[in-house]
């Protein structure tokens, strides 16, 4: 039986209990920049083959989480949980810049609303062999240059609001916010093999899809392909609960 440590409770960087504050997004900056040191640069040119996603952070009803999307009917990866990400186009003149391509077109966020913090590694190869780069950005409730000026870097930075998300029907059916302590809650994370190997947390989002209409994709064992290997579940897995589990190891929150 895989076992992992239980989650912490609480971040050395940010505070899991309140909404994000300009203070605790410069402490994730750094926190970033000292685990990742050399990982790929931001404006390196990209390379063909290759796909890039942002990890979402947000605030939502004064509770700082993760923007996450069920996928809609795609030829690959149809009805799973996902980062906004994708592709990597010719137009594009580095990852970063197809990360926000592709949250843009799939959720409807502008580039301008995204304070990137950083990125996280090493990137890892999908299935279907695209290499992916993966990156930390902040979404801010309007444009950067139209938000409005805080007192304090302590004060709590604006929620966005899910339902001003425009979401692509070709590619999203449905978008969700998670917050940090729902993701550090023992009832719905279990400990799962990557790839067969490397045991990380899944996270089990079944009740998002279920309060959302959506059914679940049929059970596989296959990594990164259907919604869980549980029948009737759906959960954060694969290549997406790979990254998330990066993430939440770099923060303090996953060991």
């Amino acid at each position: 039986m895989l076992r992992l440590p239980p989650p912490r409770q609480a971040s050395p960087y940010f505070n899991l209990d309140k909404a994000f504050t300009s203070q605790g997004l410069a402490s994730i900056r750094k926190r970033l920049s000292e685990a990742y040191p050399g990982e790929e640069s931001p404006s390196q040119t990209p390379s063909p083959g290759t796909a890039a996603v942002l990890i979402p952070l947000c605030n939502v009803d004064s509770r700082p989480g993760i923007l996450f999307e069920i996928r809609g009917k795609l030829r690959h990866h149809s009805g799973e949980v996902s980062f906004p990400g994708g592709k990597v186009d010719p137009t594009d003149d580095s990852y970063l810049a197809a990360a926000l391509r592709e949250t843009q077109e799939e959720v409807g966020i502008n580039p301008d609303q995204v304070e990137v913090l950083g990125r996280i590694g090493p990137s890892v190869l999908s299935l279907s062999g695209l290499r992916v780069y993966p990156y930390v950005g902040f979404i801010h409730s309007s444009p950067r240059a139209e938000s409005l000026s805080l007192a304090s870097t302590t004060d709590p930075l604006p929620d966005v609001s899910l339902k001003s998300l425009t979401l692509s029907p070709a590619e999203v059916i449905h978008a969700f916010h998670k917050p940090f302590t729902a993701l550090i809650d023992q009832d719905i994370i279990r400990p799962h093999a990557f790839r067969g190997s490397t045991p990380y947390y899944a996270v089990d989002v079944t009740d998002e899809a279920n309060a959302a209409g959506i059914e679940s994709p049929a059970p596989t064992e296959e990594d990164e392909v259907g919604g869980s290997p549980r029948p009737g579940r759906l959960e954060i897995w694969g290549l997406t609960g790979w990254y998330l589990n990066v993430f939440m190891r770099t923060m303090g929150l996953y060991e």
